[in-house]
């Protein structure tokens, strides 16, 4: 096979991740892309951007470019620009902070007015963040659903902390807008939870620092 012919095989995709700020944005773009959880929030401003290759069954190689929005942005001058022409929405809330849940419905009509005028129409998956703090979930399952259902919009559950699920969450969007069919081991698979492995440091000796940890990271707009 040719370079050419091989290079037609290769997709590139855009999805935007979007939702109100603290509800997981960011670690979950920076857990899919780049495998990591950081432990201190801090806000993003305007735009953050990642690239990722993924495979997906038929030997489709596919390159999601994640665009994380600011949640403060909502409203904002630049947002319709930086939604316009997605393939995939990520509409993420976090299932411990009620108002985030009520907040999608203004994300949501954002999302539509920006893309009305667009010839992509893109695939919206909801995403309930944070569900490795199932004891302080405020928001029922069942009001998830039916959010879904009503906008028809593919249902999912995530830890960006843990990794649970996070893979599935971007694979199953990307297979959705391509056309492909996950199978039942396929999904489980991307199912898996990230584990770190805790490692004691004597006082006087710490981790060498790694200085290209963020290579998948591309750019960061102010």
């Amino acid at each position: 096979m040719s370079d050419s012919e091989e290079d037609s095989h290769d997709r590139q995709l855009k999805i935007v991740v979007i939702g109100d700020g603290a509800c997981g944005k960011t670690s979950l773009a920076t857990r899919f892309a780049q495998e990591a959880f950081g432990k201190q929030y801090k806000q993003t401003i305007g735009l953050d951007f990642f690239l990722k290759r993924i495979s997906l069954p038929g030997n489709l190689n596919v390159t999601l470019q994640v665009w994380d929005i600011g949640g403060q942005t909502l409203g904002g001058k630049m947002l319709d620009k930086y939604v316009y022409g997605a393939h995939g929405v990520l509409l993420v809330y976090d299932i411990t902070n009620y108002q985030s849940f009520e907040n999608l419905e203004d994300w949501f009509s954002m999302l539509k007015k920006a893309n009305e005028e667009s010839d992509i129409q893109p695939v919206v998956s909801l995403i309930g963040n944070k569900i490795d703090m199932e004891h302080m979930r405020t928001v029922k399952a069942d009001k998830h659903q039916r959010f879904c259902q009503e906008n028809s919009l593919i249902s999912q559950f995530v830890s960006a902390k843990t990794g649970d699920s996070v893979y599935l969450c971007f694979q199953r969007v990307a297979a959705e807008i391509l056309g492909v069919k996950l199978n039942k081991a396929e999904i489980e698979q991307s199912q898996r939870i990230v584990k770190a492995e805790l490692v004691d440091y004597p006082q006087d000796e710490g981790p060498i620092r790694q200085e290209n940890n963020h290579q998948s990271k591309i750019c960061s707009v102010q």
